[in-house]
């Protein structure tokens, strides 16, 4: 089976947050769980959207659609993990969150993620287009057709 390989554009980074690894986030090979990143790329995320001002679940927010995660280097109980966060491959409906995670104190790179999203009604239970005050926020992303 081939690889994951994930790689983003160094411009394409806009926001950035600190996370510290619980001991409760290790697990038995005694380093940050599988889980756990997922956990915490979902926190970075919910940080990322609402200093950009999305709320994830009022009105048209997002759904997740899709996550890869590739990791580079283990991490350990009180490690502290930098989430560098950018937004990438705009669409009609969505586009890429991506992140990019490494422990500052080091300068080591842990996991490369991306997570695809759509914009969703969740009241009428729609994918809807991408609003333009989302689209505005980000003028250097690119767009696919």
């Amino acid at each position: 089976m081939a690889r994951l390989k994930l790689q983003f554009p160094e411009d394409q980074y806009c926001y950035s947050t600190l996370l510290d690894v619980r001991v409760s986030d290790i697990n038995n090979g005694n380093h940050l769980a599988n889980d756990s990143m997922i956990s915490m790329l979902s926190e970075a995320r919910a940080r990322f959207l609402f200093e950009f001002g999305v709320r994830e679940t009022e009105g048209d927010g997002i759904i997740v659609t899709d996550l890869a995660t590739t990791y580079r280097a283990e991490a350990h109980a009180r490690d502290q993990l930098l989430f560098e966060v950018g937004v990438m491959d705009f669409n009609k409906y969505g586009g890429d969150i991506t992140f990019r995670v490494s422990r500052p104190q080091d300068q080591t790179l842990i996991a490369m993620a991306k997570y695809g999203f759509v914009f969703f009604n969740y009241g009428t239970g729609q994918v809807v287009p991408m609003p333009d005050d989302f689209r505005a926020k980000f003028p250097q992303v690119n767009w696919l057709d």
